[in-house]
């Protein structure tokens, strides 16, 4: 892979006559290309009653369009020793593909027939209907801690409704939803002009442009209206709850905190914040909690990278000893020495190689930075941002994580979710 000083060089960005944009990065490394085809639409596109279409529509992307039949889009790409799939969050779905480079005109094809002319029928709506309410069984209902994860992100952005429902949605709405309503979500969010389209690994890029345009020429611009976030509450949000978890084991908590939006000013340290807390064996509440305690058996902290306002969370899952009390004011006690003093610098420099490690991993293989590179373009109008991307987080010093702990992990802001096993009650 080229090395990130290059990766924006190695970039190149064409916009098509329908409005759809194709990013290039050639890379000869390996015989493999990755196609990846992003739309600008998740659940955060959604209105309030019909939520659980964008997830729909990952599932509905696999039903057959004009010249592939149901199925046979992963039957032809295994066929020739490729894999497939599709992922869907708050701001966006995509669907990629990775196949031996000779093959890279089978995966151009089959996304350009399901853009133009995708399979939308009731028989195929009510089919994928199922399936998803299926898979919200399997990994909402009988997965232990989930339900008190969508819960908190309905506490942390209650007046804030692009975020307030997970992404797999309401099962309430999508029984409720009629086909007219599915098709129209359809018509307005997956067209060319909502669509970025990216191509990494062993291609030539002049001859993959003229298959692109060959292609993809023909889908329809739609001229789908940008998604426009409202501006972050100015009054901190602060709840509690507690949710029953018949899959839970021992308890758990999870606090969340509205934050700014990926990329913006504070969202970095933050981020590097979450790595200090929770982020390997000698992070703080790991070291306090896990090793010399043990009264948590695991502990983590994250962000959602949202277009929009974000979330920051830290989550512990207690042992049997654990009480939650206890654990709970450590997490305080925790987020305070945030507050009050900055980390040290050979504190951070760990962290910061920590994160180093992990996002020049994720950029080595072809599939990896497709993805990245169609997240970029879609979410943040460049696909090259992407290589100025780990400057920016070791840019970050001490002191900017104390000020946006400062102003962003406070009490006032913090939302949290206590979750107690039906069975255990009493270890509360």
């Amino acid at each position: 892979m080229a090395s990130l000083e290059r990766l924006g060089n190695a970039v190149q960005r064409v916009t098509l006559d329908n409005g759809l944009r194709v990013v290039l990065n050639p890379d000869r490394a390996a015989p493999t290309v990755a196609v990846s085809v992003t739309y600008g639409v998740g659940s955060s596109s959604e209105a309030l009653g019909r939520t659980g279409f964008a997830h729909l529509f990952e599932h509905m992307m696999f039903q057959g369009s004009e010249h592939a039949k149901k199925g046979e889009h992963f039957k032809l790409i295994s066929e020739r020793g490729g894999s497939l799939n599709g992922t869907t969050n708050s701001d966006r779905t995509n669907y990629y593909e990775v196949l031996p480079a000779n093959e890279l005109e089978l995966a151009l094809w089959l996304e350009a027939d399901r853009m133009r002319s995708l399979a939308v029928t009731p028989e195929n709506f009510e089919n994928q209907r199922a399936v998803v309410e299926e898979e919200y069984r399997m990994r909402v209902q009988n997965q232990a801690y989930v339900p008190g994860m969508m819960r908190l992100g309905e506490l942390v952005f209650k007046d804030y409704s692009p975020y307030a429902h997970d992404t797999i949605g309401s099962m309430a709405d999508l029984d409720a939803a009629k086909f007219d309503w599915v098709k129209e979500f359809h018509d307005q969010h997956y067209a060319s002009d909502n669509a970025v389209l990216t191509i990494a690994g062993d291609f030539d890029p002049e001859r993959t442009l003229k298959l692109v345009k060959n292609y993809f020429s023909r889908a329809a611009r739609k001229n789908t209206p940008a998604l426009v976030f409202p501006p972050m509450p100015n009054q901190p949000n602060a709840a509690r709850d507690t949710v029953r978890d018949h899959n839970a084991r021992t308890p758990g908590v999870i606090y969340g905190f509205m934050i700014p939006p990926a990329r913006a000013p504070g969202h970095y340290a933050l981020e590097l914040a979450g790595t200090l807390l929770a982020n390997g064996e000698s992070s703080r509440l790991y070291k306090e909690l896990v090793h010399d305690r043990a009264t948590a058996e695991s502990v983590s902290a994250w962000t959602e990278d949202h277009r929009g306002p974000d979330q920051f969370s830290v989550m512990a899952v207690l042992t049997d000893k654990g009480q939650l009390p206890e654990v709970e004011a450590a997490i305080d006690a925790q987020l305070t020495r945030l507050r009050n003093a900055p980390p040290t610098a050979q504190e951070l420099d760990k962290a910061k190689r920590q994160l180093r490690a992990s996002f020049v991993f994720g950029l080595q293989t072809n599939m990896g930075r497709a993805i990245q590179l169609g997240e970029f373009e879609t979410n943040f109008g460049d696909a090259r941002l992407l290589a100025h991307e780990l400057g920016r987080y070791l840019a970050v010093t001490p002191k900017d994580v104390q000020d946006a702990a400062q102003l962003w992990l406070t009490p006032e802001r913090a939302s949290r979710v206590e979750i107690l096993p039906t069975a255990k009650e009493s270890k509360r």
